[in-house]
């Protein structure tokens, strides 16, 4: 029988002694400062199972074929679920340290210098891993530019890593449903896929005057296989991705779906904390520099708007049509992706 005590399982002597306030130091009364702490190191927490959780994804995601019938792609989608679910708890986690006032902040904020969170390697590792490269970064130069050389040069190693856009391309690309499946036929004289070529004229026929401009992107996401470099997604991952959304009520595209909607939602709360972090900013500084030397809110809104990952996703919903005029299916597909039925 196990005699694990749970002080000592949690470790809780060097979890609860890691709290050094600087004020504490110089025998300053600066109350806020032991909450300003804490709620740090609990997003430091976090982070490590955030990345815990896309390790796993990333393990699976990595294998050379991944049965959608499978209880891998149910870990994926469940895995990506817990994810969205921290996201959302650290946003709440502002609500309280917002109940610190700006002076409450003054009372030891110049204590800091030049700590700052832009300094946190775990959230830097977090984005790269997801698929932010430095080149995408808003003032990629100042990014890592506060790091030391030794955590500077792991951000910068993590570029040419595959990251999770990567293999979430890998595995879109392979899904034959829309692509080059035998089920549907031979493709026309052209060389174009039956189902692209009846789905276009369904989605042309949808437009109103006003848009028929998105025929060209339509026309340059789906049909023109053109390497680009600002592209995460090939053009057959971008038509796996756009036919999961369309057919999701069939049970084989269930999980497919609920992992790109994650994705997405991963996207989204991360945004969603960039910009009550950058409210929180501009609360408590106001238009002053943050310790690191950043521009303070400034940065935070111009990061907020360009560090999305999963952009290429999102943008899908712009080739969306009702789901009473989508082309049918063979009936042999349609039985596969209801498994069997």
């Amino acid at each position: 029988m196990s005699n694990v005590y749970y002080g000592e399982y949690l470790q809780l002597d060097k979890v609860l002694g890691a709290q050094r306030p600087e004020s504490d130091l110089i025998n300053k009364e600066a109350h806020d400062e032991m909450l300003f702490i804490i709620i740090h190191q609990a997003y430091e927490l976090w982070f490590k199972q955030i990345l815990h959780e896309a390790g796993s994804v990333m393990t699976i995601m990595n294998k050379p074929k991944i049965n959608d019938n499978s209880p891998e792609l149910q870990l994926v989608a469940h895995r990506l679920y817990r994810v969205v679910e921290i996201l959302k708890l650290l946003v709440q986690q502002i609500d309280i340290i917002e109940t610190m006032t700006p002076l409450d902040f003054l009372d030891f904020r110049d204590l800091l210098r030049p700590a700052s969170g832009f300094q946190s390697m775990q959230f830097k590792i977090l984005e790269a891993k997801l698929g932010l490269k430095s080149k995408d970064r808003f003032g990629k130069e100042y990014y890592v530019s506060q790091l030391k050389p030794h955590d500077r040069q792991q951000i910068l190693d993590l570029d040419g890593e595959e990251t999770l856009i990567d293999l979430i391309n890998n595995w879109l690309t392979r899904m034959p449903f829309a692509n080059q499946d035998k089920l549907w036929g031979e493709s026309d004289q052209e060389g174009v896929h039956p189902f692209w070529a009846q789905y276009r004229e369904v989605y042309v026929s949808s437009l109103s005057d006003a848009e028929m401009n998105n025929m060209e992107t339509f026309d340059l996401l789906f049909f023109e296989d053109v390497e680009d470099p600002d592209r995460k997604l090939s053009m057959a991952a971008r038509r796996s991705a756009l036919f999961i959304m369309l057919y999701r009520g069939f049970p084989l595209l269930h999980l497919p779906y609920r992992i790109l909607g994650h994705l997405l939602e991963i996207d989204e709360q991360m945004a969603t904390w960039r910009y009550r972090h950058m409210n929180m900013v501009h609360r408590m500084i106001g238009k002053r520099v943050g310790t690191g030397g950043s521009t303070g809110k400034n940065y935070l809104k111009n990061a907020m708007d360009s560090h999305y990952i999963f952009t290429e996703l999102a943008e899908l919903t712009s080739f969306l049509t009702e789901r009473s005029k989508l082309p049918r299916l063979p009936d042999e597909m349609s039985a596969h992706l209801g498994f069997g039925a």
